[in-house]
């Protein structure tokens, strides 16, 4: 039976906090994941369309093992700024990978498409993004707020506002496996018009709503549901699964496909050439005992779980604001007394 860390967040992973800043006006915003020492990082990109920094420093066979940071950031291109702001901040503290007596923070990103929601573009000539990675990565700790901010401020889904979303697992063998997900998908996370979510056979202890599956499943949760807003190409699901397992930089791209399997179980569809989503997979390395394939298949099915449960905890937190294209979660079950 699988558990949740004491927090509920990834940052019961022990050596990573978590960072956000925001811009109402904009309705975006940044998320920063900062690694307390340099880590052993992957990733793995399996939608059409997307936007990232620093991805092919972390395929297996290049020279640098370990990060600094993961930005996670709204803005579409305009966003991958934000990692130029959070290396400013990890400049300050001497962070980075040395190379000719030069400290050069390493900061893989990823961006999602939320021009198209509302807020307020007109930012002049050079976008707010790298300001916004420098207060998200200073504003780093263990507790950060879910829903609409950093990251998932503006977020969109497919009928829903989208979020920013976390969960963690603890298994019994004392691994942590912990999930971050900025959910802006072209999919739905829910079946149909229902507040029912794709993820609910992982849901644990009502952390989104507790309302399980539909039944009868509605005939139309088949159906292939995409948001009309933002055109066929700006959506996004972008998300980070970290664990204190001990992992190579092929261990942990092979940590980010399973962590994929997540989406597959909280959003339909996806994976689609309209989404660019992708996983960046984190090992602190903490835990000291080794991993046999028994345990390795728990750590992988964890991570899918998990990264599911994180998908649905960012819609299901997710806040209404002053000119919001979609209603959230809450507004959508209030309106349904059923559920």
């Amino acid at each position: 039976m699988f558990k949740t860390g004491p927090r509920n967040l990834i940052t019961d992973v022990s050596g990573l906090r978590v960072g956000n800043s925001e811009d109402p006006r904009l309705k975006s915003g940044v998320t920063v994941v900062v690694c307390d020492e340099p880590a052993v990082a992957g990733v793995q990109v399996l939608g059409g369309a997307p936007g990232t920094r620093e991805t092919d420093l972390l395929e297996p066979h290049n020279l640098v093992e370990r990060i600094n940071a993961i930005v996670l950031s709204g803005g579409s291109a305009f966003g991958l700024d934000a990692a130029s702001g959070a290396q400013a901040t990890l400049r300050d503290t001497g962070q980075g990978f040395e190379v000719a007596g030069h400290r050069v923070p390493i900061v893989p990103a990823a961006i999602l498409f939320d021009l198209a929601n509302g807020g307020d573009k007109d930012w002049g000539r050079y976008p707010p993004y790298r300001e916004l990675g420098y207060e998200a990565c200073r504003a780093a700790s263990a507790d950060f707020s879910l829903g609409s901010h950093g990251a998932g401020t503006g977020a969109l889904t497919a009928g829903l506002k989208g979020g920013l979303g976390s969960a963690s697992t603890v298994l019994s063998n004392g691994v942590t496996v912990g999930a971050l997900a900025a959910v802006n998908a072209a999919g739905s996370v829910t079946l149909a018009e229902t507040a029912h979510f794709w993820a609910a056979p992982f849901e644990i202890e009502a952390e989104f709503g507790g309302l399980g599956l539909p039944s009868p499943i509605p005939p139309d949760a088949r159906r292939v549901a995409s948001k009309a807003i933002g055109g066929v190409s700006g959506n996004t699901t972008i998300a980070v699964i970290a664990t204190n397992a001990r992992l190579d930089k092929a261990g942990a791209r092979r940590l980010a496909i399973a962590a994929h399997d997540g989406f597959a179980r909280a959003i339909w569809p996806s994976h689609t050439p309209m989404d660019g989503d992708l996983v960046f997979a984190v090992s602190t390395e903490e835990y000291s005992g080794a991993l046999d394939l028994a345990a390795a298949k728990e750590l992988h099915a964890a991570a899918a779980a998990t990264m599911a449960r994180a998908i649905a905890r960012g819609v299901h937190a997710a806040s209404a604001a002053k000119g919001d294209l979609l209603p959230t979660w809450r507004e959508r079950r209030a309106g349904h007394p059923e559920y």
